[in-house]
């Protein structure tokens, strides 16, 4: 079991209470969500931040530090365009009853 991050590196301003943070930003996501919520507790991210949780899009919103801390504790790293990602999408869809996509 494995948690990845992705090379988006989208920049983007999101508000985050009363500030906005910006950065250039990844997803974080892993096999499991056990797995996906330790990493972000060990790399500093609350659970709350979690994006569509409980269905196979599950993900963390990153910033560059954060998915370097990421990498540094163990993550892999997972080009958003490779073979290896799609089939991990494709996998997680199946998982969650989803047809595959045409």
């Amino acid at each position: 079991m494995t948690v990845y991050v992705d090379d988006m590196n989208m920049r983007a301003d999101v508000p985050n209470g009363a500030r906005t943070v910006r950065g250039i930003w990844s997803h974080m996501f892993a096999d499991t969500r056990e797995e996906l919520d330790a990493m972000a507790d060990t790399i500093g991210l609350r659970r709350s931040w979690i994006q569509y949780p409980g269905t196979h899009r599950e993900h963390y919103d990153v910033t560059k530090s954060r998915r370097a801390a990421a990498l540094r504790a163990g993550a892999v790293e997972l080009p958003i365009r490779s073979p290896e990602w799609m089939a991990l999408r494709k996998r997680k869809r199946a998982e969650y009853g989803m047809e595959p996509r045409p």
